[in-house]
């Protein structure tokens, strides 16, 4: 049993850190693969030397920009919120008390990844400006998608674990 909280509580804190970086780095959208490349996350757009706001992201065309923000940064609370409750659940549930609470905490995180990395999938093409448009999705971008599918399965296992000897 020892071996399987092990495993869990490392599945969920490489979870969170694909969240983070996800989150935090700029490389959700590539252009260009020499030193010469432009790479723009949710934030900033630079290339090797300058880093600058995306341009009109504050206007109400970039609304998908806010969005995907916000589910971002969402999801990376909830997250690290579902880590620490289940340490605290844990601790303080009865044997064969379901950790039902957490799970649905990172159910929901997973949920605004995926929310958040579709609507990026969907409406980045039409915000971007001309020298953009011929690049290609970063890493981060791909962690993303890869901590969907890591949360979504941590929220299960949390749902099925069994406090147990």
């Amino acid at each position: 049993m020892l071996v399987i909280l092990a495993f869990i509580i490392l599945f969920h804190i490489v979870s969170a850190i694909l969240l983070f970086i996800a989150t935090i780095k700029n490389a959700w959208w590539v252009v260009g693969s020499d030193a010469n490349s432009i790479y723009a996350d949710l934030w900033y757009v630079c290339n090797n030397t300058l880093c600058g706001p995306i341009p009109n992201s504050a206007s109400s065309d970039a609304g998908y920009l806010q969005a995907v923000q916000a589910t971002m940064i969402l999801s990376t609370i909830l997250c690290c919120v579902g880590f620490f409750v289940f340490i605290l659940q844990l601790f303080r549930l009865k044997q064969g008390e379901r950790f039902v609470f957490t799970a649905i905490i990172q159910l929901l995180s997973s949920l605004c990844v995926m929310i958040g990395a579709s609507i990026y999938t969907a409406q980045h093409t039409s915000f971007q400006e001309q020298k953009l448009q011929q690049g290609g999705y970063g890493y981060t971008f791909v962690l993303a998608w890869i901590a969907f599918p890591m949360t979504l399965i941590s929220g299960l296992m949390y749902l099925v674990l069994r406090k147990r000897k």
